[in-house]
């Protein structure tokens, strides 16, 4: 008999072993089995791992930056920017946005101005993409059991997005140990 799984059935973290011994090693093989983009998903485990601090392995759901609160997932896509200066879909996104802007006659006359406003909007759309690829990121270290996801803000804590709540992160203590060593 044919038997359709359950497509919206939430997903179960990948079954390990226990990880009490997990290494730097171990994670990261526990990362690569899971994660279609391992390096960027350790990178995302690492800065979660130094925006939880001392906060009992918690990050979010806001960083404080230069004295401006900003959600944790925005600072995670500013935090990866440099890492896409070069890119040429970066570049492209630049060209693209400066031709709609002139085409728009939104840009100013002076040459610095033009410059930052083109930054600006540049800016804004790299952290809209970059809020999925985090989120995508942190979707697979969950998996890996490696991460806890909630959701907290407006109206309560809760397991589900929405009603303006924004994202908290909680590393597991194996994976604290394993970044430290």
């Amino acid at each position: 008999m044919f038997q359709q799984p359950d497509l919206f059935a939430s997903v179960d973290p990948v079954r390990q072993p226990p990880s009490d011994d997990l290494n730097l090693p171990a994670l990261i093989e526990r990362i690569a089995d899971v994660s279609r983009r391992p390096r960027y998903a350790f990178m995302v485990l690492n800065l979660i791992a130094k925006a939880a601090g001392r906060n009992s392995g918690s990050a979010g759901p806001y960083v404080q930056v230069n004295g401006e609160r900003i959600p944790l997932r925005d600072w995670l896509c500013d935090s990866l920017v440099p890492i896409a200066q070069r890119d040429a879909r970066r570049l492209a996104i630049v060209d693209e946005v400066r031709s709609g802007l002139e085409a728009q006659k939104a840009l100013p006359d002076d040459p610095q101005e033009a410059a930052r406003v083109v930054q600006e909007e540049v800016k804004v759309r790299i952290r809209r993409s970059g809020r999925c690829n985090v989120s995508r990121a942190v979707s697979d270290l969950v998996r890996a059991g490696l991460v806890r996801r909630h959701y907290q803000g407006f109206r309560v804590d809760h397991h589900n997005r929405g009603a303006q709540r924004e994202a908290v992160y909680t590393i597991t203590d194996a994976a604290a140990r394993a970044l430290r060593a």
